[in-house]
């Protein structure tokens, strides 16, 4: 094969990596020079040489760069790092050289471009896939906490993987899966992209269909008015496959944000059910009253009143009152201290935020929900522990309660 043959095929396989895999020509070149010289100095053993590929013609060139010396006995010891300063004013256009300047002088071999192949090949494509590597990560992780439409391709043990194209695949784990769903090879499906790392065998891509920001992109897609801000999404409860409920707001009087989420006759929150295969939706609007938001979060079981429980006080052991140094009571947060001092209430973790929901007797069922679904959505909803009890039973601990106090008093 001809060095014009030779040279027109690399600059075609350039433009080829530049246009299809998008891998800058400078990039790949570079990698080729550096691979070049490798290959040079393990086959003639120069030390100090440069490699020059020119990226219009192909043409590849080897100089050894000479650091030009009047002491004499630096040329004799090393003459590939160093060359005289008569020596180099004998070349041409070698009187204006100078003691320190450096010299590039040709020392292409003949047959380096058989040797040069072989010994670079390995190089060039290794920096090749870091590159192409590179670009993949970069773009897949701007997909990051966004939606994504893939392929499913293949199943194994741990994972199903969803081909995203570009030759690469997400990695959909046990719990990212819906209960309710059965993928087969070929099926197009929506997910989420939760996590994308960046690992020396190549980009790792995670990927959800159970995510609560999977609803939440789904519906920024299908609303309008959440993708523009008019309604905001507060918070969202999910058991994947099954139910979900959304707490949605606006600041807007003019906007029902419900109404706006479920659209006319349905259209917007079916899509989305649709996409979900069957989950069911509950849309409940959030207000700043923690009362009527927890009732709302009940939806569709009527509320009749919600009492608040006082969160417990923590017990410790009674210490003097000054110069206390007890473990006990040196471990109190800061906040109880500060409450302390300044007569406000302590605050009063999520953890610690209770509440008992009355709801009418024919409701109890419809409150608490299958398996207790719709109480444990709305505790999780409202970031509240719900404790649900029929009238009846409030009704008759009332009535317990004033018999125990008329008792006492006579």
């Amino acid at each position: 094969m001809s060095k014009t043959k030779t040279n027109t095929e690399m600059i075609a396989a350039l433009d080829y990596l530049e246009k299809e895999k998008g891998i800058k020509k400078e990039i790949v070149i570079e990698a080729l020079e550096q691979a070049l010289e490798l290959a040079y100095k393990q086959n003639y053993g120069e030390k100090n040489v440069e490699v020059d590929f020119d990226g219009v013609t192909g043409n590849i060139k080897v100089y050894a760069v000479k650091t030009i010396t009047d002491n004499e006995d630096l040329v004799e010891e090393d003459d590939n790092e160093y060359m005289s300063l008569a020596d180099a004013r004998k070349l041409p256009h070698g009187q204006g050289y100078d003691v320190g300047d450096e010299i590039r002088e040709e020392v292409t071999p003949r047959d380096f471009g058989r040797i040069a192949a072989q010994t670079a090949k390995q190089v060039v494509m290794q920096r090749l896939r870091e590159e192409e590597r590179k670009i993949i990560y970069n773009k897949y992780k701007t997909y990051e906490n966004e939606i994504i439409t893939g392929e499913v391709s293949r199943e194994d043990k741990r994972f199903t993987w969803v081909d995203l194209g570009d030759g690469v695949e997400g990695a959909m784990g046990y719990r990212d899966k819906m209960p309710n769903e059965h993928y087969h090879i070929h099926d197009r499906i929506q997910v989420y992209v939760s996590k994308v790392n960046d690992d020396r065998h190549g980009p790792q891509i995670f990927v959800s269909r159970t995510a609560p920001e999977l609803l939440k992109r789904l519906f920024e897609r299908e609303v309008p008015e959440i993708k523009d801000g008019t309604v905001l999404i507060e918070n969202i409860a999910r058991e994947a496959g099954d139910r979900a409920k959304v707490a949605v707001y606006s600041n807007d009087p003019n906007v029902d944000p419900v109404g706006t989420c479920v659209g006319p006759r349905g259209s917007r929150v079916q899509a989305i059910v649709n996409e979900l295969d069957g989950e069911n939706m509950d849309i409940v609007e959030y207000v700043k009253d923690p009362a009527q938001f927890i009732a709302n979060a009940l939806n569709p079981a009527e509320v009749l009143d919600v009492i608040f429980n006082e969160p417990e006080a923590p017990v410790t052991e009674e210490q003097p009152e000054e110069n206390s140094t007890d473990d006990s009571v040196t471990e109190t947060s800061d906040t109880s201290t500060e409450a302390e001092s300044t007569e406000e209430e302590p605050v009063v973790t999520t953890e610690e935020r209770s509440c008992t929901v009355v709801v009418p007797d024919s409701q109890l069922s419809l409150a608490i929900g299958k398996r207790g679904q719709n109480a444990r959505l709305a505790a999780r909803l409202t970031k509240y522990k719900i404790d649900i009890k029929p009238a009846s039973e409030m009704e008759d601990n009332t009535d317990t309660l004033e018999e125990e106090t008329d008792a006492s008093e006579d």
